[in-house]
């Protein structure tokens, strides 16, 4: 990855790519290529599908008639991560913030919880997926994470797959020290089968959701240190520290 370059322009498209292919362009990605970044005919961008690797793609014609031709692959597609985040709904451009976040820092599964200080209860799910969308063009990133419709936390944590380590960051947590209880997670094996990562929202979990996930095998409460964070940046914060200590980071 130190070699990629962040300078070339990228494009997320949901086409089959292979070399020699031509790529018919929509009004917005057309005009996006020629009126924003002003590319012309000849110019070459990235390209993507979240399924057969990068690609490099040659630009044909001009304004709303411009096309793509698929010249070679650059990069193979990489297998997504297995880092699930459940988090509470926050209101706009914070949850925008929080969406681009987590698609940076490598999550597969974006899965909007409701708990019982949830804020905002309604998700406008296009525009998350736009965010996921634009998140990885800008980063380099080949697997787009999964959006999925919101679940209350009940129905979220009933159905949850026990053999995945769930991880709820907690300000009450047993253990201060965020580091040392993921690294004793990582002595005793948990984490192996998949993580699943919760934050919830500003007002906190309810008593009764915090001992329902308590009661639950395979959890693991996790403080985020001595200060009260903010929802979106508790998320970062928290994603940082598992993908260093039990994610891709390692």
């Amino acid at each position: 990855m130190s070699h990629y370059d962040f300078r070339a322009s990228r494009l997320y498209l949901d086409a089959a790519l292979a070399a020699g292919s031509s790529l018919t362009l929509d009004a917005p990605r057309a005009h996006y290529l020629t009126n924003v970044l002003r590319l012309k005919a000849g110019a070459r961008v990235l390209v993507f599908n979240g399924r057969d690797g990068e690609w490099l793609a040659e630009i044909v014609g001009s304004g709303k008639k411009s096309s793509l031709v698929v010249r070679q692959r650059t990069r193979e597609q990489t297998a997504a991560g297995d880092l699930h985040y459940w988090f509470a709904p926050l209101k706009h451009a914070r949850l925008d913030y929080l969406v681009q976040k987590a698609v940076e820092m490598g999550v597969s599964c974006l899965q909007p919880v409701i708990t019982r200080h949830t804020q905002a209860a309604r998700v406008n799910l296009e525009r998350m997926q736009g965010n996921v969308i634009e998140a990885a063009e800008q980063c380099g990133i080949l697997t787009l994470p999964s959006v999925q419709s919101p679940l209350s936390l009940d129905r979220a944590v009933a159905e949850h797959n026990v053999s995945r380590l769930l991880i709820f960051c907690d300000e009450d947590a047993e253990v201060r020290d965020p580091i040392a209880a993921l690294q004793a997670a990582q002595q005793a094996g948990n984490g192996e089968k998949g993580i699943t990562l919760l934050v919830g929202p500003e007002g906190g979990f309810a008593e009764e959701e915090r001992a329902a996930l308590l009661q639950r095998p395979n959890v693991l409460r996790l403080a985020l240190g001595p200060r009260i964070l903010r929802a979106d940046t508790a998320a970062v914060a928290a994603m940082a520290l598992v993908q260093a200590v039990l994610g891709d980071w390692q």
